[in-house]
């Protein structure tokens, strides 16, 4: 039996098995305005969650041997997109994130960064799908039998494959604070899936990372009126806690015709 666990669609857990959707949680967030917008989605609940996920495994495989890797430009401005961009103007050599099939990965092809990272949710545990690991490459996964999730070990194996400047998401504040403290200014770290964080741990999402993604998270939307060196985004802003930080979401605006933002329209509900 396949098993993957993410958090999805107002941050609620969902196990699929063998390619079925068979458990669905309860939402912590009600509303996304960017589900809205590109979805339709007016409400998380167990039918919409439902359809979004079955939506994702019928058409490109998420969690199953039919999985699709590589995916141009979905979202205008996602962390994929950001590190996809990063990838292809060599401002990174490589990006360490976690994905169904595969867990911790060291990936250098911006569309299967984009391929993987842009079609997920918040994953939390997953099991090999061979087909994948044969399209990336035994070698980029960190235990592809396990297929673990560890950013701070992925981020160590980007090195030892001699990369650079290397790209990772994490999603804890106290992974971010260890992969600094150990790596430096060799290490672009994007704070992903923020939904629920701390005020303490928004304040280290500040201190220790470059990029940083809003999603429902009220400390982080506070805290950025004083610490955001830049903002991308009116609904779910991306927010820039670094010059470097700022220079990838400024390349990004640019490709894309559009200026820095100011404030918020409309928020997630409720925000957490």
């Amino acid at each position: 039996m396949s098993r993957h666990v993410m958090e999805a669609l107002g941050m609620t857990r969902v196990v699929i098995e063998d390619g079925k959707v068979v458990e669905i949680g309860e939402p912590k967030v009600k509303y996304c305005p960017l589900f809205k917008k590109y979805r339709n989605i007016d409400e998380f609940n167990n039918d919409t969650i439902r359809g979004n996920m079955e939506y994702r495994i019928s058409h490109f495989g998420m969690c199953t041997e039919s999985r699709q890797v590589r995916m141009k430009d979905f979202l205008s401005f996602g962390i994929s997109e950001l590190l996809s961009m990063a990838l292809m103007k060599n401002m990174l050599d490589a990006a360490v994130i976690a994905a169904d099939g595969t867990g911790t990965c060291v990936l250098d092809d911006p569309e299967i960064v984009q391929g993987l990272g842009g079609r997920i949710s918040g994953i939390v545990e997953t099991e090999p799908i061979a087909s994948v690991i044969e399209q990336i490459g035994q070698e980029r996964i960190l235990d592809p039998v396990r297929t673990i999730i560890d950013q701070f070990a992925g981020v160590s194996k980007a090195f030892a494959m001699r990369c650079g400047k290397v790209g990772v998401t994490i999603t804890k504040a106290s992974d971010a604070e260890l992969i600094r403290n150990a790596f430096g200014g060799n290490v672009v770290i994007f704070a992903v899936h923020t939904t629920g964080v701390s005020m303490n741990d928004a304040k280290k999402m500040f201190d220790f990372c470059d990029v940083i993604t809003a999603c429902a998270s009220e400390p982080l939307r506070k805290l950025a009126k004083e610490r955001a060196l830049i903002q991308a985004g009116t609904k779910v802003p991306v927010y820039a806690a670094t010059e470097f930080g700022k220079e990838i979401i400024m390349m990004k605006l640019k490709e894309l015709g559009k200026e820095p933002s100011t404030g918020e329209d409309e928020q997630p509900i409720p925000l957490n």
